[in-house]
């Protein structure tokens, strides 16, 4: 299932870049994730999701 980080980024007006900087990744990693080409570990989809001001669980939706 896709995750809403790119949407959600989008939202707020903030660049990859500025998400990278939040989540101490770097401006591919955050590309990557928001393009479904790979998933993050827990702490990083936490970081991102706080520097995004949502749960976890709004941004990176499971499977049922």
């Amino acid at each position: 299932m896709p995750n809403k980080v790119k949407e959600r980024r989008r939202e707020i007006g903030k660049t990859q870049e500025w998400l990278a900087n939040q989540a101490g990744v770097s401006k591919v990693t955050i590309s990557e994730i928001e393009n479904n080409k790979t998933s993050p570990r827990a702490k990083l989809a936490l970081k991102i999701s706080r520097a995004l001001g949502r749960l976890c669980e709004e941004l990176f939706p499971l499977e049922r």
